[in-house]
C-alpha cells in the first residue's frame, strides 16, 4: 500500500494561519500524534503559534522536511499555495494531508495525484468529518435501511450574510485573524462544499454528473478581488446513490442541515460542523387523509465510544486530526487508507465543477471516480 510513514505518529505543520489552531486544539485528545516541527513564512506568526501551543518551530521549509524524514505533512498554507507546497513535500518523499482545497485547478490536482501515485505516497484532503460520529451514524442508518431506500437528499451549507459579519474581530486561539480576503477570493464552495460532499462520496462513491450554477450575489466585498462565487446550487447524480441537491453560500441565513428522504421516512442532521451532532429519523405516516413525517423523531445512536472529540470552539466542534490519524493508522496497519488519493482527487473535481459552473455550464460529466469509503470499525 502507499505511504512510508511506518510506525511513526509524527507529523509536521506547514502553515500557522487561522485553521492551524483547530488542528493544534485536537492534539489534546489525540495523544498518538506528535508534532515534530512547524513552519510559516511569517516569523512573528510562527513564534506566536509555537509559543502558545509549545511546539517546535523550524527556520525554513527545507529544514521542516529534512529534520523529520517520514513524517506526515499537514499542509495548512493558504489555498493558492497548496499546489506548489504539496508538490515539494511529495517530491521530498513525504505523505501529505492537505487542507481544502487540494488545489485550485483540476490540472494541478491531477498532477499532485499522479505524483503521489508514482512515488507510492499518500495524499489526503480535508475535510475529514466523514470519519466523524455524525457522518458515520448516518452511514450506518443508510446501510441498515432505517429510512428504506434513499430517493433524494437535500444538503445545505449556508453561513449567513458574512460580508456584514464582525469578521475583523474573529481571531484564532493563538491570535491569527480570520483571512477574509482569502475566504472571499477562494469562495465558500471550495471552502465548505466538502463538509457534505465527503459524507456523500463516502456513502455512495463516485458522482457521475454535476448540474450546477454559481454566482457572486454580493458585490463590493472588502479586500482585493476578483472574488469567487458566493452562492452555488448543485444537483449531483451518483453512480450508485440518490439524486442530491447541495447548496453553499455566504448569503442565505445559517443552515447546515442535511435530510435523506427514504421510502420509510427522513433521516436528518442539523450540524455538519459538529462531530457529535444528533442524527434523527422521522417515520412517514398517514394521519386520517394527511401524509406527513412524524413530529416525534427517533434519535439514532452508535454504541460508544466512537472517536475522541474536541470541545466546541467558535462555529465548530470537529476533530480536525481524524484524517491525519486515519493516514497514520493505515500506514501502521498496512491497509488501504480511507482518505485515499482517489478520494481526494474526485472530491476536488466535483467541488471545482460546482464552484466554476457559472450561469450556463450545464451538465458536467466527472472524469475521476472513487469507491465508497469503508465504514469505521465502530460504525459497522
Amino acid at each position: 500500500m502507499p505511504g512510508n510513514i511506518g510506525m511513526s505518529g509524527r507529523v509536521v505543520l506547514l502553515g500557522c494561519g487561522f485553521v492551524a489552531d483547530l488542528y493544534a486544539r485536537a492534539l489534546k485528545v489525540m495523544p498518538g500524534i506528535e508534532v515534530v516541527g512547524v513552519f510559516d513564512l511569517n516569523p512573528d506568526r510562527l513564534r506566536q503559534f509555537c509559543e502558545y501551543w509549545k511546539l517546535p518551530a523550524k527556520a525554513s521549509f527545507d529544514q521542516l522536511l529534512a529534520d523529520a524524514p517520514g513524517a506526515l505533512v499537514l499542509n495548512l498554507t493558504n489555498p493558492d499555495a497548496h499546489f506548489e507546497t504539496t508538490q515539494a513535500c511529495l517530491e521530498a518523499g513525504h505523505n501529505v494531508y492537505s487542507e481544502k482545497p487540494l488545489a485550485m485547478t483540476m490540472d494541478q490536482a491531477r498532477a499532485l495525484h499522479d505524483l503521489a501515485e508514482a512515488r507510492g505516497l499518500m495524499l489526503g484532503s480535508a475535510p475529514c468529518s466523514a470519519l466523524g460520529e455524525a457522518a458515520q451514524t448516518l452511514g450506518h442508518a443508510l446501510r441498515h435501511g432505517i429510512a428504506g431506500t434513499p430517493r433524494a437528499i437535500y444538503a445545505e451549507l449556508d453561513d449567513g450574510f458574512i460580508p456584514q459579519a464582525a469578521y475583523h474581530k474573529w481571531r484564532s486561539e493563538s491570535g491569527a485573524p480570520w483571512p477574509f480576503e482569502d475566504e472571499f477570493r477562494v469562495g465558500c464552495t471550495l471552502e465548505h462544499a466538502g463538509y457534505y460532499l465527503t459524507w456523500l462520496i463516502a456513502w455512495f462513491g463516485s458522482v457521475r454528473t454535476v448540474v450546477a450554477a454559481s454566482a457572486e450575489t454580493i458585490p463590493d466585498k472588502e479586500g482585493t478581488g476578483p472574488f469567487a462565487p458566493d452562492l452555488s446550487v448543485a444537483t449531483l447524480f451518483f453512480e450508485n446513490g440518490p439524486v442530491t441537491r447541495l447548496t453553499c453560500s455566504i448569503t442565505a441565513p445559517h443552515n447546515h442541515g442535511i435530510r435523506i428522504i427514504g421510502e420509510k421516512g427522513v433521516l436528518s442532521c442539523d450540524a455538519a460542523w459538529d462531530n457529535a451532532a444528533k442524527v434523527r429519523f422521522a417515520k412517514r405516516l398517514t394521519l386520517r387523509r394527511r401524509l406527513m413525517e412524524s413530529p416525534l423523531k427517533r434519535r439514532i445512536k452508535l454504541p460508544q465510544p466512537t472517536h475522541p472529540k474536541v470541545e466546541r470552539w467558535g462555529a465548530a466542534a470537529m476533530n480536525f486530526l481524524l484524517g491525519p490519524q486515519e493516514m497514520l493508522d493505515a500506514a501502521r496497519e498496512g491497509r488501504p487508507c480511507r482518505m485515499s488519493n482517489a478520494f481526494a482527487l474526485h472530491l476536488t473535481e466535483v467541488t471545482l465543477a460546482i464552484q466554476n459552473a457559472g450561469e450556463d455550464t450545464g451538465a458536467q460529466r466527472m472524469t475521476t471516480r472513487c469507491d465508497p469509503m469503508e465504514p469505521m470499525t465502530w460504525a459497522r
